[in-house]
């Protein structure tokens, strides 16, 4: 058994990283230390000052292990590799995991090409970015292929020249075809020097140039030519405007600015690559709790530059971030070059900081209202259904739902809704054993006799390891049991629950002669609500998704070849005479009660092939 006070007296006295686990073997949570004895211990010390959320952190701890390395820094990569793979329930997360867009121009090859790339490698290509649209950087892409007629094949210059013939983009001028020796490597050269320019911001030239050649174009009567030079000055001028110049020193730089509110915060960030504003974006970090605004940063810094292969010169931040040096040091060393952090207090810088910090704040205001409506169709939806049929505190209800095709291979699904949302990770399906023939009764009989005899061998088994019950989807059991049905299915339940000594509501989820709700049946009388209520809508969303998750499940096992006809399975009945029987009788349930001698009646079923089918039918349902 694990001691926690006899394991903290052999921490070293060194630097790596810990992991907290809980009573299931569950990473809880991933720190690093500059010195692992002295950081690990304060967790446990009494009296020491901590967070509500590390305070609750604490109180899972069933043990916990270290990994030393050779420095902090070494540390701190290894904590944002492990953040990252395991996710721990108790450390602040990134939610978005995005890769942006970057222009790569191959300058180290003899004859460049211009590509889209979301990989910044560390060879000599030149990138640029990132952009925060892939549409704007494929858009400036072709603009740059129109003007500049710049090759994008993979064919290898000059080995390559003259062995093949000119791709289409030769024929229809978007390419000079250096593949043939039709463009000399220093006129090539010096078309790429000036895409180089415009990705650098100098769109002056290219406009003078065009508006040259429109110009000249409408002089010599060739006015196609020219509406084509017009579109392209057009296009220069769409994606000039998409980059604002707000700086003037031409440098490297994110912003990054926060708002929080309760357990949600949202980080903003804008990017500029010579002085330009090439984008904003928003993210989103949940398990914040009591966190400050300066540990979010730095927990979104760790999280977003583990992933980000481009690395500014400049990170502007809101507040001061926590281990500042360290984490200067490691992006430092993952740039190839110096990076540092900075708080403006005035000045153009601190003007971009507020308007960072508004953008946040207006996506968190959004993500708020959004919350709000989310909560009237869940939450609220469920305050209404308790109100309808006077039950309190209901929170979890599963719903179940019968399939089969021609009676055969019956099916079960169970859908589970939380605070009145679908959690999917409890949906269940079973395949019926002991039902042959369309019986939905019977069929839902044993679906639920399983799924709770199930749920309550599992609740005995922890209890007797002292373990909480309330851990898995069959263990924890409905308040409330939802039936695709009314009076009949009803009882069906309640016969099962009663032979197993459980006391749960149940629900019918009754439908009208078009197959739409119109009410629940309960406590024998049918509750009828306002179609335009949330607690209409919400079971009509339960009821559907157990009939949806139900027909998924049947397809899927019919499209493996696992699902055929019940009458496969009648000595003598083949693909033809099952062909014939459906085609007299229509319907699988006819055919079970007819007669020997109405069955003789179809053609191709001789008498003996009628006993069989009758007895068949009738010896399963005895």
């Amino acid at each position: 058994m694990f001691d926690i006070q006899e394991e903290l007296k052999k921490l070293p006295d060194k630097p790596g990283v810990y992991l907290m686990h809980n009573d299931k073997d569950e990473i809880i949570y991933v720190g690093k230390a500059r010195v692992l004895k002295n950081r690990v211990r304060q967790y446990f010390q009494k009296g020491y000052k901590r967070s509500a959320k590390i305070e609750h952190m604490v109180s899972h701890i069933a043990y916990f292990e270290y990994i030393i390395t050779d420095s902090e820094m070494e540390a701190l990569v290894l904590e944002c590799n492990l953040i990252k793979e395991h996710r721990p329930h108790y450390n602040t997360m990134l939610k978005d995991d995005k890769s942006y867009p970057y222009i790569r121009v191959t300058v180290q090859e003899d004859y460049p090409r211009v590509l889209f790339t979301r990989n910044v490698k560390r060879d000599k290509s030149r990138y640029f970015g990132p952009y925060t649209s892939a549409g704007a950087v494929k858009e400036t892409l072709e603009l740059m292929h129109k003007v500049y007629r710049i090759r994008n094949c993979n064919r290898v210059l000059p080995r390559d020249i003259g062995k093949e013939r000119p791709c289409i983009y030769y024929q229809i001028h978007q390419c000079d075809a250096p593949c043939q020796g039709s463009i000399s490597r220093e006129d090539y050269r010096s078309h790429i020097d000036k895409a180089v320019d415009f990705l650098n911001g100098d769109n002056k030239k290219i406009l003078e140039d065009l508006t040259g050649k429109m110009q000249a174009a409408a002089r010599d009567l060739e006015f196609e030519e020219a509406a084509e030079y017009r579109d392209l000055i057009e296009s220069v001028k769409r994606i000039e405007e998409k980059q604002k110049i707000n700086q003037t020193d031409g440098d490297d730089r994110d912003i990054i600015a926060i708002a929080k509110s309760g357990d949600e915060a949202v980080v903003s960030t804008f990017f500029i690559r010579n002085g330009k504003l090439l984008g904003r974006d928003h993210f989103h970090m949940t398990g914040i709790g009591d966190s400050e605004k300066s540990e979010i940063i730095m927990d979104f810094i760790k999280q977003f530059y583990m992933g980000t292969p481009f690395i500014p010169r400049e990170i502007l931040t809101q507040e001061e971030v926590p281990d500042r040096e360290i984490l200067e040091k490691w992006l430092t060393d993952k740039r190839g070059g110096r990076v540092t952090f900075l708080v403006p207090r005035r000045g153009s810088k601190h003007r971009m900081m507020e308007l960072a910090e508004k953008n946040a704040e207006n996506v968190l205001l959004k993500d708020s209202e959004k919350l709000k409506r989310e909560e009237s169709r869940t939450i609220g939806a469920v305050h209404e259904l308790e109100q309808l049929i006077g039950i309190r505190g209901l929170n979890r209800m599963e719903a179940f739902d019968i399939s089969n095709t021609n009676g055969y291979q019956n099916v079960a699904s169970m859908v589970v809704f939380e605070r009145g949302k679908a959690k999917r990770s409890d949906y269940r399906k079973f395949k019926i054993r002991t039902v042959a023939g369309p019986d939905d009764y019977r069929c839902m009989e044993e679906a639920l006799t399983r799924r709770f005899s199930h749920g309550l061998r599992e609740q005995e088994e922890l209890n007797s390891k002292g373990q909480t019950p309330e851990l898995g989807s069959f263990t924890r059991f409905p308040d409330v049991l939802m039936m695709d049905g009314g009076k009949g299915q009803v009882n069906v339940a309640l016969k099962v629950l009663d032979e197993l000594g459980l006391d749960i509501p149940v629900c019918g989820m009754v439908k009208d002669d078009f197959h739409r709700t119109r009410g629940l049946y309960y406590n024998n009388e049918i509750i009828h609500f306002p179609k335009n209520s949330e607690a209409f809508k919400m079971i009509t969303r339960l009821q559907d998704e157990a009939h949806r998750f139900a027909i998924e499940y049947h397809k899927s096992l019919r499209s493996k070849g696992q699902v055929h006809s019940v009458l496969d399975d009648i000595k003598g009945i083949g693909p033809a005479r099952r062909k014939a029987l459906m085609k007299y009788f229509k319907d699988i349930s006819r055919i079970r009660d007819a007669s020997v001698q109405e069955l003789s009646d179809v053609p191709g079923i001789t008498e003996n092939v009628a006993e069989e089918i009758f007895a068949f039918f009738h010896e399963q349902g005895k």
